[in-house]
This record gives structure tokens, C-alpha cells and sequence, in this order.
């Protein structure tokens, strides 16, 4: 009985352990999934940064219409925030600047947030306009760069 008992305790010699073979094929099935998993991972960072933009233009638009509201000019001088609205020129996690652009009698404006921390070859920089229109610096405008 205690020879049976031995015998099914022994290892055979040749599963040792894994073969080159057997680590080969993980590798490549590793290496397949990071292929397909890491652009989607870029792309959903970059919207995340997007949004970011979005948002501090937003928040630029709000406060230049409140300053309008007040002194009937969006600005005191070409291209320059007035002091006033304090508005802030980065987003708040600094992926963004945002600058404006006014000409004239300063009645109308052009805001441009500007990516820093990354290159966004999808939309480039964001516009608004003081009349609401939406785009950017990438012809044709990608619906994706203002909808998400």
C-alpha cells in the first residue's frame, strides 16, 4: 500500500514545469491584447483632457458674458482678458490654455483653448465663439471634439 502511495506522489520528470512553448503563446496573446487595449486607453484619456478644455471655455464664456453685462465690451484691449472678469487662462488640471481673441470695438470674441500636456491630433485647439458656434482647429471639425 505504501508503494502506491509513494508512486502517486511522485512527480514525472518531464512536467517540471512550463515549456518555452507554453510561455511563447502567453506572451503573444498578452502582446495581442495590450495592441488592441492601448489605443482605446489613449483615446479615452484624450476626451478625458477634452472635456477639461470644454469646460474651462465654458466657464471663460460665462464670466466674459457677466463682464458684458456690466461694461458692454467683452474686453479692455486686443486679445487680453480683462482683469475684471477674472478669468482663469488655464484649466484646472493645466492640459489647457485659454486665451482670447477680440478685435475692434471688442464686442465680439473668439476663445482658443490650446492643449499643453498633449498633442491632440483629432481636434487641435477649441474655439467658441460669443455667438456659440462650436470648432476647432482641425478641418473638418470632428463631431466627437465637442459632443463627448
Amino acid at each position: 500500500m505504501s508503494e502506491i502511495i509513494y508512486s502517486a506522489k511522485r512527480k514525472n520528470e518531464n512536467d517540471a514545469g512550463f515549456t518555452l512553448m507554453e510561455l511563447m503563446i502567453v506572451v503573444a496573446i498578452v502582446g495581442v491584447l495590450t495592441a488592441i487595449a492601448f489605443p482605446s486607453y489613449t483615446q479615452y484619456v484624450e476626451r478625458g483632457k477634452r472635456a477639461e478644455g470644454r469646460a474651462a471655455l465654458s466657464e471663460a464664456a460665462g464670466r466674459l458674458e457677466r463682464y458684458y453685462s456690466d461694461n458692454n465690451s467683452y474686453a479692455t484691449a486686443d486679445n487680453a482678458f480683462p482683469a475684471a472678469a477674472n478669468i482663469t487662462t488655464t484649466s484646472a488640471t493645466n492640459h489647457y490654455i485659454v486665451s482670447i481673441e477680440t478685435t475692434g470695438t471688442h464686442q465680439t470674441y473668439t476663445l482658443v483653448a490650446t492643449p499643453q500636456t498633449f498633442t491632440d491630433t483629432k481636434c487641435g485647439n477649441l474655439r467658441l465663439l460669443s455667438t456659440g458656434a462650436r470648432s476647432t482647429s482641425v478641418t473638418p471639425t470632428d463631431s466627437d471634439c465637442w459632443s463627448k
